[in-house]
């Protein structure tokens, strides 16, 4: 009850200090001309540890709010373009941008917070000024649109995440105020209700599309900044996702194939953290991060996030998940599955991989390490070897039946 209290107070009074939660409004700006323009309302969970145990703060974005703009840039040849707020003492939310030439997204989304604040952490057995990353997170528009998310979507970033409503966007502007054209989130499109047709209007339903088949099987690999290879994979993809059909009139759910003659992969290599990017220009991009735990020296799939432009679609689609735990493996040894497996990733989208095999650390040679298989494999290898001994076992009781009723049948005929 006193901790509840506690947290309470300390809710009341950011508040007080800040100001209430609300959307605020940032400007990236180059000369007179705006590139980048926010209007958002964002609030941040942070985990922190005390002396004696961890504590997690509530906190939001203030109107108090205001764009660094030593940090913040509208991009250059050898820069991307950045908003950074800061607010408080010492707390700031960056997010870069990279554009295809047809779409815009979110690169990275930057928290910094300073555990020193008391006012924010109180007891912290820390005075650091703590900044984590996050890339791709599934925030994209197409050029020349206002990306516009009234849903809450929360991202997790390190020990903390963020949770973003009522957001408009706005990055590589052609003018100074945003488009009035809007690219919606997914969150959004699906609590929108279809729209009615009118009376005495009859319409032809599309035939639903044929199903893609088995994916082909495609080879990727990420360089270090030195040039060679520290991260490999091996696998077939299938997307799985749901959205609102334009030609419909309906939410449909649909199966894609990545290409991999059309596919380009990207990444980087981290001590802790690996990431593949997996590129189809114009249609899709595919992040999967890997994280070690250098405690257990195991490491997993940690993370997925799909930007792609459907077609058929009312806006650019999207999804990701940064709490997953798939593929488990050794440090040292490689992941392979070579059955079907389905990554539930989110609600509209999962991801299914064929004849898998993947090593995000401690490569080698460009050659995949000894492999751990996953259970779905060592499950399809014993099927044939259970059916194998109760085939001999059966085979044995028939063999030992025959010679036990031939034996008998021989004991009736006694010689005289």
């Amino acid at each position: 009850m006193r901790l509840s209290h506690a947290v309470a107070a300390l809710i009341i009074a950011w508040f007080a200090d800040f100001g209430c939660i609300q959307a605020v409004t940032l400007d990236v700006k180059e000369g007179n001309s705006t590139c980048i323009k926010a209007e958002l309302s964002a609030t941040f969970s942070i985990t922190y540890n005390t002396s004696s145990s961890t504590q997690t703060v509530q906190v939001s974005l203030p109107n108090s709010t205001v764009v660094d703009t030593g940090s913040s840039s509208c991009g250059t040849d050898d820069s991307p373009p950045w908003l950074v707020a800061v607010f408080g003492s010492g707390q700031a939310l960056g997010l870069s941008f990279s554009t295809n030439g047809s779409l815009y997204s979110v690169a990275n989304l930057t928290l910094q917070y300073n555990l020193s604040d008391t006012s924010i952490f109180p007891e912290a057995n820390s005075s650091d000024v703590v900044t984590v990353v996050l890339p791709s997170i599934g925030i994209w528009a197409t050029i020349n649109t206002t990306y516009r998310c009234v849903s809450p979507s929360t991202f997790g970033v390190g020990g903390a995440a963020v949770t973003f409503s009522d957001m408009r966007l706005e990055a590589y502007m052609p003018g100074n105020d945003l488009s009035p054209t809007e690219s919606v989130c997914t969150a959004d499109q699906a609590s929108t209700t279809a729209p009615t047709t009118t009376a005495g209007i009859t319409t032809t339903e599309a035939p639903a599309p044929t199903p893609p088949g088995t994916p082909e099987r495609g080879t990727y690999s990420v360089n270090n900044v030195n040039g060679t290879v520290c991260l490999l994979a091996q696998m077939g993809l299938q997307l799985n996702v749901t959205y609102f059909s334009l030609s419909q009139n309906k939410t449909i759910q649909e199966l894609v194939n990545l290409t991999p003659n059309l596919t380009r992969s990207s990444g980087s290599c981290e001590a802790s953290s690996a990431s593949l990017v997996l590129t189809q220009e114009g249609s899709s991009t595919l992040n999967f991060t890997f994280t070690l735990n250098s405690t257990s020296n195991k490491y997993h799939l940690s993370g997925i996030t799909l930007l792609a432009n459907l077609p058929d679609a009312t806006a650019p689609f999207s999804a990701g998940n940064t709490s997953l735990d798939y593929q488990r493996s050794t440090l040292g040894r490689s992941y392979l599955c070579n059955a079907e497996q389905t990554l539930f990733v989110a609600t509209t989208f999962s991801l299914n991989t064929f004849r898998l095999q993947v090593q995000p650390f401690k490569v080698t040679t460009n050659q995949f390490a000894t492999a751990e298989e996953c259970q779905m494999d060592q499950d399809q290898m014993l099927i044939p070897i259970i059916v194998g001994a109760a085939l001999a076992g059966l085979v044995l009781i028939v063999l030992v039946a025959y010679l036990i009723g031939r034996r008998r049948s021989h004991a009736g005929y006694q010689t005289i």
